[in-house]
């Protein structure tokens, strides 16, 4: 898929909710209205490509990251900094405090208007073959169904947005989250019905096993919105399409990589969702060969956020390109996160994180230095070796007799305090999934790696918990296992056995854990709490989880209504804000 950005113009007025209007420049050779220019099927394209947009907008941006993994069990400000503070700590969160959740909401209901658009036209455009016809909606299907999933995990019952707005409209009604969540439904399946299996060279484009995948959640989600033998249906049906995404693994050409570490291997990042037997249902695509293709100059950072602060400790350890710019860190991992993972046997831990860091200039311990990290005397003047010896070591454990190592070294006990609080050091164990060693200088900001949003993994997951919900714990750890499995360390010792889990241990808490060791930082986990965590157990469960969260109440599970939406409402008293905001 290429896209143009620079040619696509979006011009909104006043609440994306209720004003907008659209136009899009890429395809108008003679003056002609859009109207005229979206009757062909040429003209039509750029209209679905610009459903596309938006999500490059969000995600591979800080917004998407702050939004998605903030304020959760598992990340907290790096070096306890108070940046985005109404996301991260909950602190002074308001309808008109947070820039990232204001600018989401618009982003969300700017794609959902170009959908809403397309879907509207495309009856009236005259193509080759149904076929053809079918696919295009079905794109737009998959995009108007992935802005509605965010706007109503985000923001709850809002105005659930069907037909194009092209002028000001000043009233805006809510819906239920279950609305919202049975119009997903039916837009994915007919998604799932249009799309191909694949689009040949063309990369990102939602396919059938994308729709599938996005509509495995949606009905889990709707699970959790609907009571009685009405959510038991769609538990059933979120196990039901899980399992059919894994029955047809060889018609989509997916599976389950063999090893996790390879999934977040930068030289292999293409391979995941391009080639076939990849493991991404779905990506979005960033490249360096066509920086038109991408959003922005700055495509994909998320390289960026997950890193600690490993240049300028010491003489022998220097920024590179594959240890990353640590210059913009954002998010550290809460002792929980750490602890969540039994490295001993689970691949996953280190094929997230980075605990050892080899020196890249070679490096005599001084006086100096030694004094500095707490050193014996006796390491001054001890030699340490480029690309050979560890300079610095910041682990998860509590490590004995760090002052007789001749490395720099920040524990446990460095890092948190006795209650699980941080201590503000800025070292600590970073996430190594998003590096991306191939910047056009060390401390460049640009990244090209794709960003997996569905990854087959999921599958086994969805189904898992869909499987508890219906009461077939027996079930949901057979699926559990599956991951477990292609988890499980297997040299020098397999640890395949040791990782297997018993129907007994099957709990939503457990789930909730598990998809933490498999999804951290994937954007996934704001989601999760949301969902499993009801109204009444939300804040409880951050608090004891991630200490330094103490403003968090059960009101926050949603994000405010931008207030200069509801200003620009005539009924925004009966629309109503998010309650607690």
């Amino acid at each position: 898929m290429n896209f143009n950005y620079k040619k696509i113009i979006f011009s909104f007025g006043i609440a994306a909710t209720v004003v907008s209007c659209s136009k899009l420049d890429e395809y108008n050779p003679s003056g002609s209205t859009s109207d005229e220019v979206f009757k062909t099927p040429q003209g039509m394209l750029t209209l679905v490509n610009a459903c596309y947009v938006d999500q490059r907008n969000y995600y591979g941006k800080e917004d998407a990251i702050l939004m998605s993994e903030g304020g959760t069990d598992l990340w907290f400000n790096a070096n306890r900094a108070s940046y985005a503070n109404q996301l991260t700590r909950y602190e002074a969160f308001t309808s008109v405090s947070s820039g990232t959740s204001r600018n989401s909401y618009t982003t969300f209901y700017r794609g959902l208007n170009l959908c809403n658009a397309g879907i509207e036209r495309i009856p009236n455009v005259t193509y080759p073959t149904v076929a053809e016809r079918n696919q295009r909606e079905g794109e737009m299907r998959f995009m108007r169904a992935f802005y509605l999933m965010h706007i109503v995990k985000f923001y709850g019952g809002v105005n659930l947005k069907l037909t194009e707005t092209k002028e000001p409209n000043y009233m805006a009604y809510r819906s239920t989250p279950l609305e919202f969540y049975k119009q997903i439904i039916t837009d994915l399946e007919l998604a799932a019905e249009y799309l191909p299996n694949s689009w040949g060279s063309e990369a990102s484009r939602a396919t059938k096993k994308s729709a599938l995948g996005l509509l495995a959640r949606a009905a889990l989600e709707a699970g959790y919105s609907a009571t009685g033998a009405e959510a038991q249906t769609y538990f059933t049906k979120a196990r039901d399409v899980a399992k059919s995404v894994i029955d047809r693994k060889d018609e989509f050409q997916v599976k389950l990589w063999d090893n996790y570490a390879d999934l977040w291997d930068p030289a292999k990042n293409k391979q995941v969702g391009r080639v076939a037997g990849g493991e991404a249902l779905y990506y979005i695509t960033n490249t360096k060969e066509n920086l038109a293709s991408n959003y922005d100059g700055n495509a994909n950072r998320m390289h960026l956020w997950f890193l600690t602060q490993y240049s300028n400790k010491i003489a022998g350890l220097t920024q590179t390109q594959d240890y990353g710019n640590d210059n913009q860190r954002r998010l550290m991992p809460t002792r929980t996160l750490l602890d969540y993972y039994n490295e001993s046997i689970d691949g996953r831990y280190n094929g997230t994180f980075q605990e050892v860091w080899i020196a890249n200039v070679n490096y005599t311990w001084t006086a100096t230095d030694a004094a500095r990290y707490g050193k014996n005397s006796s390491i001054v003047g001890t030699q340490v070796r480029a690309g050979i010896d560890t300079i610095m070591m910041i682990t998860k454990k509590s490590v004995a007799n760090k002052s007789a190592r001749t490395y720099m070294v920040f524990d446990r006990d460095s890092s948190f305090n006795a209650n699980g609080t941080i201590k503000g050091s800025d070292v600590f164990v970073p996430l190594q999934k998003f590096k991306y060693p191939y910047r056009t200088a060390v401390n460049a900001q640009p990244g090209f790696n794709d960003i997996f949003l569905i990854r087959f993994a999921e599958m086994y997951l969805i189904a898992a918990e869909a499987e508890i919900q219906l009461g077939n714990t027996a079930n949901a750890a057979q699926y559990v296992n599956v991951i477990r499995t292609r988890a499980a360390i297997k040299a020098p010792v397999n640890q395949t056995a040791a990782m297997q889990v018993t129907a007994a241990q099957m709990t939503l808490d457990f789930i909730l854990e598990e998809r933490a060791r498999e999804f951290a930082g994937e954007h996934l986990r704001w989601f999760d709490i949301a969902r499993i965590k009801n109204q009444n157990n939300f804040a409880s469960f951050i608090k004891a989880k991630n200490p330094d969260i103490t403003a968090v109440q059960d009101y926050h599970r949603l994000r405010p209504v931008p207030q200069e939406e509801l200003n620009a409402l005539l009924n925004a008293e009966e629309f109503g804000q998010n309650l607690g905001y």
